[in-house]
């Protein structure tokens, strides 16, 4: 894909660029027209073409926020800030009408009503603690510094790197692309931040001004903006291969368009009805809850024993599914779902199966109903589009959940039996240890989404 990189048109005042190259202008250097403020009640006004934000005393973080939303972008912008301020660039970021939460390494991260939260690309000249972050990206009112910070990033080669770049008391550059789950930074032409999330898709852009409490000496600071502007780009391509990827031995699944290669666990011909596939997403439809008791498990028509498997998946509020491997269609002849160790799919705050099991082996992330996921799993917001990896090597099978691992056991070992043998699964003979075995998606009554299914077969090398 292309990204136009048109230069930016730098004029004397602080009044937008012209828009050209499929760029927009998001100020139009006169008023405030199409801004909503969000937050605390700092003043922002209109000067000689520049946006100017001006602290106040014990009111909390301020935004103004764009009017709409947006996904894949790239936004470019300039900014001079006093040395006292903290301040910021909010992107992909929500104000919510009701509280909501998510998991993120164990810790439930609730975001109250009415706050700003999102992606901040920080504007951060700290003299006073010798600490120039610039070009990072925070996580405002979630889960904190996120570069440097858990998704990469040396702090102190940060702070020397923000503080050879940084131009006190003077213009300062940013660009930012966020293409996918993919959002980079530059500060003043040179690459900065660069981390891989998929917790927000889209949102709107706020110009922040922090919040000042006790600290009366930062009552008044400022921080100014000028030349926003952004160019829209095409969604990230989906259900494709990178060159990179073709070369590792990777493979699609499915091809993003069809049902070539898959077919209904119940038969040889894949799903008349329940399973869609639109825009580059597989769905499975809502249905009412039931397993399996509609359109039904889709499985592959080739069989996998070594392999990497790589998926995306999005859930819907309360919804239940899972992939499995190893799966013999033939084994389960009643009621439910075909039979296979399960890569757990779920709503933990909502569905009930969250709560039984054992010790909460039926969370999402969990080999379903026979190892729990461990608390310091990553757990993206409903809505939200998740990962999931499973590599089976020989009888050792792994599984990740948005980057992180979460189960690894060995088939057929004593440990894998006495978990059977303690599990819903104990009537089926050998279960899990077939030599090879379809690849299956689940239809359990929830509408579940899934896209870029991909394959390394290793038996093929």
């Amino acid at each position: 894909m292309m990204i136009l990189r048109a230069p930016l048109l730098l004029i004397a005042t602080c009044g937008a660029a012209l828009a050209a190259d499929g760029w927009s202008n998001l100020f139009n250097g006169k008023d405030l027209n199409g801004w909503i403020q969000r937050g605390g009640v700092a003043k922002y006004a209109v000067e000689d073409g520049c946006i100017v934000g001006t602290s106040t005393l014990n009111t909390p973080n301020s935004f103004l926020c764009t009017g709409r939303d947006y996904g894949d972008f790239v936004l470019e912008y300039e900014f001079k800030v006093d040395p006292r301020l903290n301040s910021g660039v909010q992107i992909r970021s929500h104000s919510l009408t009701a509280p909501g939460s998510f998991v993120w390494d164990g810790k439930q991260i609730v975001i109250p009503a009415e706050r700003v939260h999102g992606y901040q690309i920080e504007i951060d000249p700290n003299p006073k603690q010798d600490r120039w972050w610039s070009g990072g990206i925070y996580d405002e009112s979630r889960r904190g510094w996120l570069y440097p910070g858990v998704l990469g990033g040396d702090p102190k080669a940060f702070t020397d790197q923000g503080r050879a770049l940084f131009k006190q008391g003077d213009w300062n550059k940013v660009r930012v692309e966020a293409i996918g789950d993919s959002i980079k930074t530059t500060l003043n032409g040179t690459p900065c931040a660069s981390i891989r999330d998929g917790v927000t898709e889209s949102g709107f852009i706020a110009l922040q001004v922090h919040g000042i409490n006790k600290e009366a000496d930062k009552d008044g600071s400022q921080v100014r903006w000028r030349n926003l502007r952004i160019q829209e780009v095409d969604a990230a391509p989906q259900n494709v291969l990178t060159d990179a990827e073709k070369a590792e031995g990777w493979a699609l699944l499915w091809d993003g368009k069809t049902n070539a290669g898959w077919r209904s666990a119940r038969g040889p011909e894949f799903p008349k009805e329940g399973w869609a596939m639109e825009g580059g997403v597989l769905v499975v439809g809502e249905t009412g809850g039931a397993e399996s008791a509609a359109a039904g498990d889709i499985i592959t028509k080739n069989k996998f024993s070594d392999f990497e498997l790589s998926v995306d998946f999005k859930i819907t509020p309360g919804a239940n599914s899972g992939i499995k491997i190893f799966v013999d269609p033939d084994m389960n002849k009643g009621e439910g779902s075909a039979i296979g160790p399960e890569f757990q799919i779920l709503d933990d705050e909502i569905h009930p199966d969250a709560k039984l099991g054992r010790d909460g082996n039926r969370t999402i992330g969990s080999l379903y109903d026979l190892i729990r996921a461990p608390k310091n799993k990553r757990i993206y917001p409903v809505g939200a589009w998740s990962h999931a990896r499973i590599l089976s090597e020989g009888m050792h099978v792994t599984f990740w959940l948005n980057g992180v691992k979460t189960v690894e056991f060995d088939r057929k070992s004593d440990e894998w039996r006495k978990a059977v043998a303690g599990s819903k699964y104990s009537k089926w003979s050998a279960f899990g240890e077939l030599d090879e075995g379809h690849i299956l998606l689940q239809d359990h009554g929830n509408q579940v989404s899934y896209r870029n299914v991909k394959i390394r077969d290793f038996s093929k090398k």
